[in-house]
């Protein structure tokens, strides 16, 4: 259930209103399409690995074993700095109010102060930072149950708020509003499928605006393989990590895309109010498409949903920092006493280590201060899409050991039929995005060095990292005849046996539904 509503945050709810304005609903819908096949190959790549090693570290420690120590020293460093400077840039309001950046703080998270200041504008955001930090520090610093069980319940309310709105904007566009307006795909015929993106005539403006939603549509799927940094953590994880990357489509196909296609039907993408650069609950798409229909008070209920989006990301981001520190520790690239834990094995030296950089949040209540904090954000974008580079790298690793020591992989706890296809296409993919990031620069009249310079530096730095750890190192790459695939699998099979029985009546009906999900006819992509 994590791994469906864990990362499902504001750029759904907010950040689809630009996309829309510079794709139009046609554009929107390919962008999002198109990287939705990018995610779900990254869940399936690491998930063959991560199921088969449910070690600490993740992605970062399988690395290690199957490309190099240093390579994984590079990595190690790109997916934590990633991960806890996304934290405070949730905070700052530009991140979600500039359209010209496309940080995760945009794609996933959101400016939680600005969206309590939508009823209150009165107090200090400094106050309500406060109260984030304190929230997301306080489930971090419980053992990892009590983690889980909080993104369980927060989880659910995103499911349960989109599929709600699904099925809303499917009734409005009916005409089943108080106006009784029948939309229909009248908004794909006027002002059209497809924008020119400034202004910029024919297909070469069609496609350029398409490219514009890939990236931001990149940076929203960003942040689904959270759940292989909690297999070492979790009860069981070579039952209940295949099941969770087996149900990793309903999020893409059902969840995500579902809900851009609606979003094209209620709103033309001329719509002066996607415009609004406001980081709450007005700048959605759904909201306007609710006001247009004269449906009353959802506009602050949205809100709130948004806001507990902000929090659950905000306690997710903590947990991914400080589970990467750790794993940094564990392979001697970061100091020892990271390593020290509960008796529980709770690292909370790590915890306790990152939740110091939330502190920079407050730096967005001070003009000049937050500009800064929006540039270190900004650069979390392209070290995200690094990570699933560097994922896409280890696995094509991963299988050349497999073969060259002869294992079979339908014997593996989790094998999927698209490898070794799914990692080219990851690292493909992943290339030419990171490439493309930053090409509006590029444009005449358009060169911005702040912008060139936060898309393509974290791009020359993890070059520079794994440059210099393979010079100090002096370390080869793994030969595949000596890749280590005997360490962590004890009981493997035993463990395979075990299936986990719900604790409590929540999760038996988050089960069974899971389940019937998985076994119904509908959803095709289960078989891979």
């Amino acid at each position: 259930m994590i791994n469906i509503g864990g990362v499902v945050g504001t750029g759904l709810f907010l950040g689809t209103a630009t996309a829309l304005m510079e794709g139009g609903p046609v554009g929107l819908l390919f962008g999002y399409t198109f990287m939705g096949t990018t995610c779900y190959c990254v869940m399936i790549t690491v998930g063959e690995m991560i199921t088969l090693l449910p070690i600490a570290g993740g992605h970062v420690r399988l690395a290690e074993r199957f490309v190099d120590p240093a390579f994984s020293f590079a990595m190690g460093w790109n997916c934590w700095y990633c991960w806890t400077f996304t934290m405070p840039g949730e905070y700052d309001p530009e991140v979600l109010s500039d359209s010209t950046h496309f940080t995760l703080g945009e794609a996933e998270l959101s400016a939680a102060a600005t969206l309590v200041e939508y009823w209150n504008i009165e107090v200090n955001s400094a106050v309500w930072i406060t109260v984030c930090l304190v929230f997301a520090v306080g489930i971090n610093l419980f053992s990892v149950g009590t983690y889980g069980e909080m993104e369980f319940i927060f989880a659910s309310i995103k499911v349960i708020t989109i599929t709600g709105l699904l099925i809303l904007g499917i009734v409005l566009d009916l005409g089943g509003g108080p106006s009784h307006d029948r939309i229909g795909f009248r908004y794909w015929k006027n002002p059209g499928p497809f924008v020119q993106f400034d202004g910029i005539a024919g297909a070469k403006g069609q496609f350029l605006g398409f490219v514009r939603v890939l990236i931001q549509a990149a940076f929203s799927f960003i942040g689904t393989e959270v759940v292989t940094m909690a297999a070492a953590e979790a009860k069981n994880p070579r039952y209940t990590m295949p099941r969770a990357i087996r149900t990793v489509y309903i999020r893409i196909f059902l969840f995500y895309v579902g809900s851009i296609f609606v979003i094209g039907l209620l709103v033309p993408s001329n719509n002066p109010l996607l415009n609004l650069n406001s980081s709450d609950a007005s700048s959605s798409p759904f909201v306007i498409a609710i006001n247009q229909a004269g449906v009353r008070y959802l506009p602050s209920i949205l809100n709130a949903l948004i806001l507990t989006s902000a929090w659950s990301a905000s306690s997710s981001d903590l947990y991914l920092s400080s589970r990467g520190l750790y794993g940094l520790a564990a392979t001697g690239n970061a100091p020892k006493f990271f390593l020290r834990t509960s008796r529980s094995g709770h690292p909370y030296v790590a915890v306790i280590f990152c939740s110091l950089f939330f502190l920079l949040s407050y730096m967005v209540v001070n003009t000049s201060s937050g500009i800064v904090l929006t540039w270190f954000a900004d650069m979390t974008a392209t070290t995200g899409l690094l990570t699933w580079f560097c994922v896409g790298v280890t696995y094509v690793r991963f299988h050349r050991g497999l073969l060259a020591q002869g294992y079979d992989r339908k014997c593996l706890p989790y094998s999927s039929r698209l490898q070794p296809y799914a990692s080219w296409w990851v690292i493909a993919s992943s290339l030419v995005t990171l490439l493309f990031s930053g090409w509006q620069v590029f444009l005449k009249a358009n060169w911005s060095r702040t912008t060139f310079v936060t898309t393509y530096l974290p791009i020359v730095l993890f070059s520079v990292l794994y440059a210099s750890a393979k010079f100090v190192m002096r370390v080869p790459l793994v030969k595949p005849s000596e890749m280590d695939f005997k360490s962590g699998t004890e009981n493997l099979d035993v463990e395979r046996s075990k299936e986990p029985s719900p604790k409590n009546w929540k999760e038996a009906i988050w089960m069974s539904l899971l389940a019937l999900l998985q076994s119904g006819p509908l959803f095709i992509l289960r078989r891979y």
